[in-house]
């Protein structure tokens, strides 16, 4: 480890040092929308969203990466942005099949998700299709707060976007084979062509295998081994000058060991290794589809989004986690969705502009759960129906201060057809935004807002308490403020918010022994803090960034039964401080035989973390180090990687089962690299 800390000590930052130092390099070319390396290849175009301008230019805390940031930060996963972002976590334990999100403290461990997740636009509800594969991703937008208004269902928390690039404006065939500790392989391959002015088309691929971090006492086998690919196909054709046809398909299949859990001793803190009699895993299949149809001219812009998307997934668990046969469980799960969205949207720069949409779903969940010790099979399906309308309008008062209005309906049926039992919910979400847009071409903001996330079957209860075969809808008012101003030229930027959020009915996830995890709702909670984002660049070849986020979540009235209150306890998986410094620096033809040279580094932190209501144990405030090292000549790239380099430990999850703990450490230090061709 001391040696791996000396090669990129040595190499990164007395570099990064003397590039602070000078000013004898050229002129700065311009500043992009981007919490990351803004300065782009020429070819490479930033996808943008059809609800959304630029984000720099909208009033709501948000953050954008490009492709060159999640390369610089060997962003493999959506849990590889976990605590990079202010107020975002995104904790990486037991399989792809737990994915929880929570930004500013909203969020949910079971169930549908707090946080909208959409890939082209193409929405994903359920939490199992959350932890994707992420390369060659064109970037990535994570939108802070409720945006109920123009996404409706599971945004309470926020938005994250994820784009890949077009053919008709983006062209290259890139070649990746990496490897890295734990006999890590990662190859990927993607295409893409125009093959006129009106037709392109888009190919990608990846296989990634993993031994595995921790290694099962009782077997002596890795307890988390993983082999994954993707593939995915776009087309995109352009029949006449005001519409675009994009077809886009994508699979994903994962099979994966899991559910490295070892006891954990709350007096010393020590956790011990796995140790479990059966073997535990975890096997994905997910297919998606969609065809979009857009039609722009001098006044609005027309966009409809048809969808399709498939999961289906088993999950094989040795629930009890000792060398005991105490219970093991398996789960299958099947998940049919389709969705259409039609929005309609002004799109010249005038003194009213407005966005119309009207959005449907059919969602049908298929979930067999059978516990093989007890001898028991629990069959579910729940079938669900939802529409939405939404408008959103924005008026300019006076030259730099505008208002915006937005209002939701959304409708919801859901129908569990083992017992034969429906549940409705309908409401209204609302938005109100004053914005004030400065000389300089930032802006000043406030905004009220409110976030809605529907009820539903709890798939495990307890037969003996009717009331947890159902959990009621959630709902809250965000109250936010916030500024996004630039200085020097454009060479630094700045954001910064503070928000408070008033939560009622919070949706919160209960173990019930002998049923397993369930929903339930909690009385009252708050979530109240801020988030502030630097990006500078001092030089044209060197980026500083620095993304801070503070969260204060509490239950302010949850009595969990009449023996237990939770009442002003912290909430959960909810860190008090995000923390990330980044730098980044491009040396270009530092000598004949190297091109380009880039020297990158990050530090993130966060904590403290309680990981179950009573707050009785937590995760302190911890760092990870990161870094890399990437040499091209021509269209080859050699790149050298670390990634928790100090070998920091930490956890990512604990739980309690019946008297004892568990814990899941996080991944200890690991060293790759890698060769790109691209033409």
């Amino acid at each position: 480890m001391t040696k791996w800390l000396l090669l990129f000590g040595g190499i990164l930052f007395p570099s990064l040092l003397r590039a602070a130092a000078s000013d004898t390099l050229s002129s700065y070319t311009g500043l992009a929308d981007t919490v990351g390396y803004r300065q782009m290849d020429l070819s490479e175009v930033v996808v943008v969203g059809f609800k959304q301008h630029r984000l720099r230019m909208e009033p709501l805390s948000a953050s954008s990466l490009n492709s060159r940031f999640l390369r610089n930060n060997q962003i493999q996963t959506v849990k590889d942005l976990s605590i990079l972002l202010p107020n975002f976590y995104m904790p990486d334990y037991g399989s792809r099949q737990a994915s929880p999100i929570y930004i500013r403290g909203i969020g949910s461990k079971v169930n549908a998700p707090s946080v909208g997740f959409y890939v082209n636009g193409v929405p994903r509800f359920e939490r199992s299709a959350l932890d994707i594969d992420l390369s060659d991703i064109s970037n990535i937008e994570v939108l802070r707060g409720p945006q109920g208004t123009l996404y409706g269902r599971n945004a309470i928390g926020g938005i994250i976007n994820v784009y890949t690039h077009s053919p008709l404006d983006f062209q290259q065939t890139r070649i990746r084979a990496g490897y890295g500790s734990r006999n890590d392989l990662q190859a990927s391959a993607s295409n893409y062509t125009k093959l006129s002015d009106r037709f392109g088309f888009a190919l990608r691929g990846s296989y990634h295998h993993n031994d595995g971090f921790f290694t099962n006492r009782y077997t002596g086998k890795k307890a988390d081994n993983m082999n994954e690919g993707t593939g995915a196909l776009s087309l995109v054709w352009r029949p006449a000058d005001r519409w675009t046809v994009r077809v886009n398909g994508a699979l994903d299949y994962s099979d994966q060991g899991g559910y490295p859990y070892g006891k954990y001793d709350e007096t010393t803190g020590v956790t011990d290794p796995v140790d479990y009699n059966e073997r535990s895993s975890y096997r994905r299949a997910i297919a998606t589809s969609g065809v979009n149809l857009r039609y722009t001219d001098s006044r609005i812009s027309l966009n409809s989004q048809t969808a399709y998307q498939y999961i289906r997934d088993r999950q094989n668990i040795d629930q009890d986690f000792t060398p005991e046969s105490k219970s093991y469980i398996l789960q299958r799960l099947r998940q049919h969705l389709v969705s259409q969205e039609l929005t309609l949207k002004s799109v010249a720069e005038r003194r009213y502009r407005h966005i119309t949409g009207l959005f449907l779903f059919y969602q049908d969940v298929d979930k067999e759960v059978h516990n093989r010790i007890a001898e028991t099979v629990k069959r579910y399906d729940i079938p669900t129906f939802g529409l939405a309308l939404y408008h959103q309008s924005a008026f300019d008062l006076f030259k730099p201060l505008s208002l915006i209005l937005g209002m939701r309906y959304d409708y919801e049926q859901a129908r569990e057809r083992t017992a034969d039992s429906r549940l409705r919910f309908n409401q209204f979400t609302p938005k109100l935004t004053l914005q004030y847009r400065t000389a300089g071409g930032g802006q000043l903001y406030a905004a009220v807002s409110r976030g809605y996330k529907a009820g539903g079957f709890n798939t495990a209860f307890d037969a003996n308490d009717a009331g947890t075969r159902t959990f009621k809808p959630e709902y809250n008012w965000n109250y936010e403020i916030g500024a996004k101003l630039t200085a020097f030229d454009r060479r630094l930027s700045a954001e910064a918010s503070l928000f408070y959020i008033d939560w009622r009915h919070q949706q919160i996830t209960q173990y019930v022994p002998g049923a397993g995890y369930l929903q339930r709702n909690a009385g009252h909670s708050e979530s109240k803090g801020g988030e502030l984002s630097l990006q500078y660049r001092p030089t044209d070849n060197l980026h500083l960034g620095v993304n801070y986020g503070y969260t204060y979540a509490r239950f302010l009235n949850y009595r969990r039964d009449e023996q237990t209150d939770y009442s002003h306890r912290l909430i959960p998986m909810v860190p008090r401080h995000t923390l990330a410094v980044d730098a980044s620096y491009s040396l270009v033809h530092p000598c004949r035989a190297i091109d380009r040279l880039t020297l990158s580094g990050t530090l993130a932190a966060a904590g403290d973390i309680y990981w179950a209501e009573d707050n009785a144990v937590k995760q302190p405030f911890y760092a990870l180090l990161n870094l890399k090292l990437s040499v091209t000549k021509s269209r080859f790239t050699w790149e050298l990687w670390g990634k928790n380099v100090t070998d920091t430990r930490y956890h990512t999850y604990y739980f309690r089962l019946g008297n004892s703990g568990f814990a899941q450490l996080g991944k200890p230090a690991t060293i790759g690299t890698a060769v790109i061709f691209t033409l």
